[in-house]
C-alpha cells in the first residue's frame, strides 16, 4: 500500500461546542441562548431535547482532557459560551464563566495540549436577539467587545484564536431557512446577518491586534464543495456559482474581495448593508483559516434557480446524517481553497461522521468500523492535499464526544467517544483508538 505521512509538527486534534457538551445551562450565572429559547419551542429540535445537561463537560472536563491525553491529540478546539460569560450579552462580566474556561484550559495546558478556542459557535445571549441579533448592526459591535474582553482574561493560555463557526450556518440556518436557532424565516434578514457576522469577524481581529494578542487568530468556514454533475459547461458553472452564497459570501470579503455580484444580481430584493468602512474591516490579515468539511455534492445547471444550479442525486454511501461520504471532496475542497485565494494556511478544523453507534453487550466497548473507514480516507484525502502543495497545518476530528446535535437533538452521534445519555459515562469507541494509531504515526495513507 502506498503511504504517506504526515510532516513532523502537524497538529491533530479534536473538536467539541459550548452549548453541545457543556451542560450546566442554568449554573454560575450562564444567562439563556438563543439555542435554550429555540429548544424550547415546540417541534423546532427533535423529541424536545435541550442542551440543558448535553455531555456534562462543564462538570466532567478533567475525565475529558485525560482521554484527550490518552488519545494523544495536540490540540483541543473547544468554544466559549458568550451568555456563560456576558449574560446579558454586554454589560457586566460574569467572573464564574471566566472561571470555569481558566479551569478548563489550565487542565488542557497541564496535559500538553494547546487551546484552540472559537469565541462564537451559535449560542448567541438571549438578550442580544431580543434586540435584533445578527441582522441588527449593533450585534457586531457587541461581539468585538465580548471578543476583547476574552482576549484579556484568556489570552495568556491560547495558542489560536477562531472568530467564528460557520456564519453560513448561523446566517441562512438561523435566519432564513429557521431550522437552527433563533428560527427566523426571511432572505433579507439572512443577508444583513451575514454581513455583520463578517463584520464582528473583522472587529474582532482588530481588537486581537490592537491588544497585542498572543498565538494566532483565524475563522472557520463550512465552504460549498461542490461538483458538477457533468462535464458540459453549463454545469461547470452552475457548480462555481454555488460557491457564491455557500463560499464566496465569506472567503471573497474576508481576502480583500468584494461580495460575489452574481449573488447580490439573484438576491435584489436582500441587498447587503454595507457602510463605509466595512469591507476594509471585514479584510483583516489572518494567521489561517479553518475549513470545517463533511461532505461534497454533484449539482447541474437549473435555469429556474434564482443562483441557477440544482442538487441531484448521487450513488455514493452516507452517513447517519443522510450526507454521502465523499473522501476526494475534502481533497478537492482545499485544493480550490489555495489555488482560489493564494495559498493560504489552513486547518481542517471538523471533519467527521454520524454513524447508529450502539454499546457492546457488556457496556465497555463501541464498534464503529463505518467511522473508521470514514476517517481513514478523508485523512488519507488530506494527506495527498499536503503531497500536492496545500499549506494544511492541522485537522481536528469531529467530534471528541457524542453530544447535542442541535436540531436533531440527541439522535445522532459525531463522537470518537460514546456518551451515555442516561448516566453521561464516557466509552471510547473504536474509531478513538484508530485516531490514536493516527496521531501515533501508526497508519499509513494512500490515495483516498
Amino acid at each position: 500500500m502506498a503511504q504517506w505521512q504526515f510532516p513532523d509538527g502537524f497538529l491533530w486534534g479534536t473538536a467539541t461546542a459550548s452549548y453541545q457538551v457543556e451542560g450546566a445551562a442554568s449554573e454560575d450565572g450562564r444567562g439563556p441562548s438563543i439555542w435554550d429559547t429555540f429548544c424550547r419551542t415546540p417541534g423546532k429540535v427533535k423529541h424536545g431535547h435541550t442542551g440543558d445537561v448535553a455531555s456534562d463537560q462543564f462538570h466532567r472536563y478533567a475525565e475529558d482532557v485525560k482521554l484527550m491525553r490518552d488519545l494523544g491529540v495536540g490540540a483541543y478546539r473547544f468554544s466559549l459560551a458568550w451568555p456563560r460569560i456576558f449574560p446579558q450579552g454586554t454589560g457586566a462580566q460574569n467572573p464564574k464563566g471566566f472561571d470555569y474556561y481558566h479551569r478548563l484550559l489550565d487542565a488542557l495546558l497541564a496535559a500538553g495540549i494547546r487551546p484552540a478556542v472559537t469565541l462564537y459557535h451559535w449560542d448567541l445571549p438571549q438578550p442580544l436577539e431580543d434586540a435584533g441579533g445578527w441582522p441588527a448592526r449593533d450585534t457586531a459591535k457587541h461581539f468585538a467587545d465580548y471578543a476583547a474582553a476574552c482576549f484579556v482574561a484568556l489570552g495568556d493560555k491560547v495558542d489560536f484564536w477562531i472568530t467564528l463557526n460557520e456564519p453560513w450556518c448561523s446566517a441562512v440556518l438561523g435566519y432564513e431557512l429557521g431550522i437552527h436557532a433563533p428560527g427566523r424565516t426571511g432572505r433579507a434578514a439572512a443577508h444583513r446577518a451575514a454581513h455583520h457576522l463578517n463584520l464582528g469577524h473583522g472587529l474582532a481581529v482588530q481588537a486581537f491586534r490592537v491588544g497585542g494578542g498572543r498565538g494566532e487568530i483565524g475563522t472557520t468556514l463550512n465552504l460549498a464543495a461542490t461538483r458538477p454533475a457533468t462535464r458540459r459547461e453549463e454545469d461547470v458553472l452552475a457548480a462555481d456559482r454555488a460557491r457564491d452564497k455557500g463560499s464566496r459570501l465569506f472567503l471573497d470579503p474576508l481576502f480583500g474581495g468584494n461580495y460575489p455580484q452574481r449573488l447580490l444580481d439573484a438576491y435584489p430584493d436582500a441587498p447587503l448593508p454595507i457602510k463605509e468602512g466595512d469591507m476594509e474591516a471585514i479584510a483583516q490579515p489572518l494567521d489561517f483559516i479553518g475549513v470545517n468539511m463533511y461532505s461534497e455534492s454533484a449539482v447541474r445547471h437549473d435555469p429556474n434557480h434564482p443562483e441557477q444550479f440544482a442538487h441531484v442525486p448521487s450513488p455514493y454511501p452516507q452517513t447517519d446524517m443522510g450526507w454521502d461520504i465523499t473522501p476526494l471532496g475534502i481533497y478537492r475542497l482545499l485544493k480550490w481553497v489555495d489555488d482560489e485565494y493564494g495559498h493560504p494556511t489552513v486547518y481542517v478544523t471538523e471533519n467527521g461522521c454520524a454513524m447508529p453507534d450502539v454499546l457492546s453487550d457488556d457496556g465497555t466497548r463501541c464498534h464503529d468500523p463505518g467511522r473508521v473507514d470514514f476517517l481513514r480516507r478523508y485523512i488519507a484525502a488530506c494527506g495527498e492535499a499536503v503531497r500536492d502543495g496545500v499549506d494544511l497545518r492541522g485537522y481536528f476530528v469531529w467530534s471528541l464526544i457524542d453530544n447535542f446535535e442541535w436540531s436533531f437533538g440527541y439522535t445522532k452521534r459525531f463522537g470518537i467517544v460514546y456518551c451515555d445519555y442516561g448516566d453521561c459515562r464516557r466509552v471510547p469507541k473504536d474509531s478513538f483508538h484508530f485516531y490514536r494509531e493516527v496521531i501515533a504515526g501508526n497508519e499509513g495513507f494512500g490515495p483516498a
